[in-house]
């Protein structure tokens, strides 16, 4: 099988919808996961039509859950025997009401659940279905709010998990740099969507450096934070 086998979470929306169907519509086989079954089908079914030679499958895939992980490693293996893209897009608690110091920890602990445990279970899960592909990726979408060099006193749960995510990142890079795997740790910047709210830059633009950093070649960087294919300070 030729096709690369793409996993995007967090798909049905915003930058990780966009994602899959830039993926897709490379000629890519990409699983566009969701907590709900019936979400991943709908816009899987939408999709369809925009994405030329490529295919999008749905898949349910709750980042929280371990047992859900499990299932979808198994399905990954039974039907393609191997990942060549995982793209951990999944995250909440964009928490503009927050300063550190009246933070709610239970808000903060359920924020890394999703956006700090999520992509290293994934990660962890996925490690040898990576390690069956030729050119195997790994793209963590992070955030500039999670750089320690330009962080501030908004959004803590947000930007503590965030950063946290760029550490994971740095680490699994060094862990799998004898197996190929190239390991990124990306900002979209600020984009007009749920999370991000009216204002940002469209959809598309975040998306691209997702996709950039899905695709990037085998001599490309790894361990890296980017936006826009260029270097962000950690």
């Amino acid at each position: 099988m030729d096709t690369t086998i793409s996993l995007v979470t967090g798909g049905s929306r915003g930058i990780g919808r966009e994602t899959v169907r830039r993926l897709a519509a490379r000629g890519q086989t990409v699983l566009l996961t969701a907590r709900s079954q019936a979400a991943a089908e709908t816009v899987a079914s939408g999709l369809a039509s925009t994405v030329g030679t490529g295919t999008v499958q749905p898949l349910r895939l709750d980042v929280t859950d371990a047992a859900s992980v499990e299932r979808a490693a198994a399905t990954v293996t039974e039907r393609y025997g191997r990942l060549d893209v995982l793209v951990n897009n999944a995250a909440i608690t964009y928490d503009t009401w927050q300063r550190p110091s009246a933070a709610d920890l239970d808000v903060v602990r359920e924020a890394a659940e999703t956006n700090l445990y999520g992509p290293w279970r994934l990660i962890q899960t996925f490690a040898p279905l990576l390690r069956a592909s030729a050119h195997p990726r790994v793209v963590n979408v992070s955030s500039e709010s999670g750089s320690l060099a330009s962080m501030g006193a908004g959004t803590p749960a947000y930007s503590v998990t965030k950063a946290a995510l760029n550490a994971l990142t740095v680490m699994f890079a060094a862990e799998f740099r004898g197996d190929g795997v190239l390991v990124n740790a990306v900002c979209p910047g600020w984009v007009a969507t749920d999370m991000g709210g009216a204002g940002g830059r469209p959809v598309g633009e975040g998306a691209e450096s997702v996709v950039w950093a899905a695709t990037l070649p085998d001599d490309g960087p790894t361990g890296g934070f980017f936006r826009d294919g260029r270097p962000l300070p950690w």
